[in-house]
């Protein structure tokens, strides 16, 4: 075996606090040229302040950092660049009303020869690099109009457009389908194996073993171990990410309960509203029972998300076909607004632009949703929202310093119990999850399946989107499988494993023999 190679990444005892929180404590953390190192850690652990601080988007600290062996220590986004560095940020940092193209290149725009913006130049590099890897979208087209995994693989075309030799991925598969992180893993050995240093953040254990060397594990924002990413197990970074064993149940709902009486019916529902991008309903039947998770699987642009929006009341007035109805009264939303007043709440795909307002503090965000039940003659009580907004946080375990700091201040995946949270506040009767486990680390998927479990119990019919075969498998009763905007089967999880799930959404394998029809 070749000795390993000098770090071209240092980073020595760097540390940083926010206000009274410590979101990094003395860590130590190197990346060698042509290696994969994965970094993992709850959510809160530090992971995404320790890479912004490398890639200079975090400035403040305390410690040192060498590039190649030379010191450094960077004033912005900028100076990193400069060194060499890109990250592809969790968040996704694009402009919606720019193209594709225009993202890319944004604040560097190619020139023509008379210093105007090289438009043809930039649709043809940017072509290029989407080819590279394996992504089929018109580099003219307004990112707005982008489903959130198109938009991430933009993301990834952006950071590479830099030629940089250190990449930090920060979550880059986490709405991504099984192809395109396949291919995703392709381009990242190629960068390998031109001399690149890769950072690697995932909560997805089984992608470390096949793209990682080395995965460094923080705690509280420190580091506490380092393994071999190719012999490590699942329970061994689990374990050392939150310091005791962790039994991750999956399963949300009783098994041996079967669900009440239909909360929802949808009868071959059918929705035309013009939406460049998006696939709308084409011929969709399903139901939802009291005190049932059903999941919906497909790959990317199967309709999913598309499908939770019009169950919310999300362009109500397209052209419609078919009927949904829930119960008592199988009314139809009208629009969002009218949907909350039939007991129909939905945690978005992205919690960032549609779930939060992110300068606002963590208590209004929590109580949004609620304000006219804690007013008395229009006027909000204080009291009763801090308490409402303390009950909450507290309930699903948010890591925060206080209620009053920006909601954009905590991690992802506290960010999103907070979303969780203040859907879950409306007490509603059905509940609509577009990837709510999508950013979150073990520990805290086993909370957020364990407050599904808690609501189920007492009678709420979820309806789950998910990317993640184990856990439609895991937590869902029964799983609808979604091609093209139609339903096309429906699979019970006591009987399909999760490749069966995988195969049945890319259309191959003996699962087409599964389908349960209208069965529990």
């Amino acid at each position: 075996m070749d000795e390993p190679s000098a770090p071209l990444v240092e980073m020595i005892g760097v540390s940083k606090s926010f206000g009274g929180v410590r979101a990094v404590a003395d860590a130590d953390f190197t990346v060698r040229a042509g290696e994969v190192h994965a970094l993992l850690g709850e959510n809160g652990a530090g992971k995404s302040t320790l890479m912004k601080i490398l890639s200079g988007d975090v400035g403040g600290h305390r410690g040192r950092i060498r590039i190649g062996g030379v010191a450094v220590r960077f004033a912005g986004p900028a100076d990193a660049q400069r060194a060499g560095i890109a990250m592809i940020h969790q968040e996704l940092d694009l402009v919606p009303a720019l193209s594709v193209a225009e993202n890319v290149f944004l604040g560097r725009e190619p020139r023509t020869r008379f210093g105007t913006v090289d438009r043809r130049g930039m649709v043809r590099e940017t072509s290029a690099l989407l080819a590279r890897t394996g992504v089929t979208i018109d580099p003219r087209r307004p990112v707005e109009r982008l489903r959130t995994g198109e938009q991430q693989l933009v993301t990834i075309v952006k950071a590479l457009s830099l030629d940089a030799r250190i990449l930090i991925m920060d979550e880059p598969t986490s709405a991504l389908s099984a192809h395109e992180v396949d291919r995703l893993f392709a381009v990242i050995a190629e960068l390998r194996r031109a001399g690149a240093a890769i950072v690697y953040i995932s909560h997805r254990m089984e992608e470390i073993g096949r793209v990682a060397d080395r995965a460094t594990v923080l705690r509280n924002g420190s580091v506490v171990v380092e393994f071999d990413a190719r012999s490590m197990t699942a329970a061994q970074a689990s374990e050392a990410m939150v310091g005791r064993p962790v039994h991750l149940m999956f399963r949300a709902a009783d098994g041996e309960k079967a669900p009440g009486a239909d909360l929802l019916r949808v009868e071959d529902l059918a929705v035309r509203r013009s939406r460049p991008g998006r696939r709308d309903p084409a011929g969709i039947t399903l139901r939802v029972g009291a005190g049932e998770i059903v999941g919906l699987a497909g790959l990317l642009g199967a309709g999913r998300t598309e499908l939770l929006e019009t169950l919310y009341g999300v362009g109500a007035r397209g052209a419609w076909r078919g009927r949904i109805g829930l119960a008592p009264n199988r009314t139809r939303p009208r629009g969002p607004r009218h949907a909350l007043k039939l007991g129909i709440a939905l945690v978005p795909e992205d919690r960032r632009i549609a779930g939060l307002a992110l300068d606002h503090s963590v208590l209004a965000n929590t109580v949004l949703s609620i304000v006219d039940r804690i007013a008395r003659l229009g006027l909000v009580s204080r009291q009763r929202e801090r308490g409402a907004a303390r009950a909450c946080t507290q309930r699903l375990g948010v890591k925060l310093g206080s209620l009053h700091d920006p909601v954009g201040a905590l991690s992802g995946g506290n960010q999103q119990k907070v979303v969780l949270g203040r859907n879950l506040l409306t007490e509603p009767r059905l509940l609509l999850l577009d990837e709510p486990t999508r950013g979150v680390d073990v520990g805290a998927k086993a909370e957020i399946y364990r407050l599904l479990g808690e609501a189920v119990s007492q009678g709420l019919g979820v309806l789950l989107a998910s990317s993640e075969p184990a856990e439609l498998v895991g937590v869902c009763h029964r799983v609808v499988l979604l091609r093209d905007g139609r339903s096309v089967h429906e699979l019970n999880t006591s009987e399909v494993s999760e490749a069966d799930v995988l195969a049945a959404a890319m259309g191959v394998g003996a699962v087409e023999g599964l389908t349960v029809g209208g069965g529990r």
